[in-house]
Formats: C-alpha cells, sequence, structure tokens
C-alpha cells in the first residue's frame, strides 16, 4: 500500500513552484517569483527528462536545474525589469521635471507646442509652452517650469547661453588665434 507521502522529488518540487507561482501573483512584489519559477522548471524537466533518462530525476540533478533555472530566471527578471524595480522610465512628480532635456515635436510658442522629455516617464510626451518667441520642431530644449500637470514651460538650449559659456568661447577662439600666430 502506497502511503500519501510517497510523492516523487520531481512532482513535489513542481507542486511547490506552481504553489510560489500563485503567491506571487495574488501578492506581487517579486518575493516568490524567481524561486517559484526555478522550481516549477527543475520539477518539470525532472518529471519529463527523469522518465526517459531516471538520473536527471535524482536529488543532485534537480539540485543543479534548480540553480540553472534560479539563475536563467534571475537574469530575465532583473534585465527585463518586470515590476519597474529600478524607476527607469518613471518620473516621482512633476518638480522631478525641472531640468530635464528633451525635443520639440510639435513647434512650441507662448501658447501651444509639445515636446518628448529624455526620462519623462512612461508616457514622455508633453504640452509645452515657452515665455518668449517659439522654438521650432527638432530643437533641444530644457524644462525650465514643469508647472503641475502635463504642461511644461522649455526653453531653446540654444537660447541658454551663459556668462560662464561665453567666457569658454573666447578662451577657445583666443587659443586657436594665437596658434595661428604661432605656425
Amino acid at each position: 500500500m502506497a502511503s500519501p507521502l510517497d510523492v516523487s522529488l520531481p512532482l513535489l518540487l513542481v507542486v511547490v513552484g506552481i504553489a510560489l507561482v500563485v503567491a506571487e501573483a495574488l501578492a506581487p512584489g517579486a518575493h516568490f517569483v524567481v524561486l517559484g519559477v526555478a522550481l516549477l522548471g527543475a520539477g518539470l524537466v525532472g518529471l519529463v527528462a527523469g522518465a526517459i533518462f531516471p538520473p536527471l530525476g535524482g536529488p543532485l540533478a534537480l539540485a543543479v536545474l534548480v540553480l540553472l533555472f534560479g539563475a536563467v530566471s534571475l537574469y530575465v527578471y532583473r534585465e527585463f525589469d518586470i515590476y519597474g524595480g529600478k524607476g527607469i522610465g518613471q518620473t516621482r512628480d512633476s518638480s522631478s521635471l525641472r531640468g530635464l532635456s528633451g525635443r520639440v515635436t510639435e513647434r512650441v510658442t507662448e501658447t501651444e507646442g509639445e515636446v518628448k522629455i529624455d526620462g519623462g516617464g512612461f508616457n514622455p510626451y508633453y504640452a509645452a509652452r515657452t515665455t518668449d518667441g517659439e522654438i521650432a520642431v527638432g530643437e533641444k530644449v530644457v524644462v525650465v517650469d514643469p508647472g503641475g500637470g502635463n504642461v511644461v514651460t522649455v526653453e531653446s538650449l540654444t537660447d541658454l547661453e551663459d556668462d560662464i559659456d561665453r567666457e569658454l568661447a573666447r578662451g577657445r577662439t583666443r587659443e586657436l588665434d594665437e596658434d595661428v600666430e604661432r605656425s
């Protein structure tokens, strides 16, 4: 007579793996996903391949398979950022947009326009305004006032040359002139 605890190790791994994957689905947060996938994958390989070649259903082979599937699932989980843990492509709030650069996608004036902000979140396209003049399509811009909604105030990066930039340009010009005089 077989006892209820006479379960093969690969079948046990499959059951525990499914339980962990279901637990992850019920309470997401990447607590069980890697281990669940590792146990489930090793158990399935142990069941299928163990029937053909019995040593693959043994404890040592299953331990190696759990490590292999665990490493692969951890790599996939981290590489593809399944739960968005890296924070790439997300903005925390509108004030975090200040100082970000982007490109004009629709001509920006004092009343209308659109920009695509680099690192601007899930949808990086924002309605944009400028304080004076207009900015042509394709120009690089910087956010000077994030506003608080999806309308940002931008300025062209070509217009933002300050005293330091002008002095650096003069210095470069002087160096070039001196090099020409020496030659």
